[in-house]
């Protein structure tokens, strides 16, 4: 697969939220650099079904190197929570929603015995063979409408 510019649809959406988000705190919006970079992941995210810096550089022929890509999300000054919050606000207005629930879903995720790399670990009951293995509990949360579920936030059920 190869990548030249992000699809249409993604660079419209960019754009809108770019536009929402310089309403909603002036100043804020993303420079000319920071929109083609997120155009350009969430473009591999789409074609590749998955987030590795690698397979962005392969797919685009080498344009995108990893370095710069990495260093974009680590170093730049991003805002990240108005950003969120303004994807969320336009995915809401997009397809209209306008009232649902808020809902956790909890799922235990069992990890390898050599854990030391894997954030937020401890011992869990398996519940399958009745010992204890290393793993992670992750809770979504989930809005619930009539036409739609969406995860709301991804958090590890420690920092809660």
């Amino acid at each position: 697969m190869l990548m030249n510019a992000p699809a249409t649809f993604i660079q419209s959406y960019i754009d809108d939220l770019n536009d929402a988000l310089n309403q909603l705190k002036p100043g804020a919006a993303l420079t000319r650099i920071q929109a083609a970079w997120l155009g350009t992941c969430l473009t591999c995210i789409l074609l590749m079904n998955s987030v590795c810096w690698a397979k962005f550089e392969r797919a685009s022929l080498g344009d995108c190197k990893v370095a710069a890509l990495s260093w974009v999300f680590r170093k730049a000054s991003i805002p990240w929570d108005w950003l969120l919050r303004v994807s969320v606000v336009l995915i809401l207005k997009r397809y209209g929603i306008t009232e649902g629930v808020l809902a956790f879903d909890e799922s235990d995720r069992a990890r390898s015995k050599s854990t030391k790399r894997i954030y937020k670990v401890y011992k869990q009951k398996h519940k399958g063979s009745g010992g204890y293995v290393n793993g992670q509990t992750i809770v979504l949360l989930l809005l619930v409408t009539s036409s739609i579920t969406v995860p709301a936030l991804k958090i590890l059920e420690t920092e809660l």
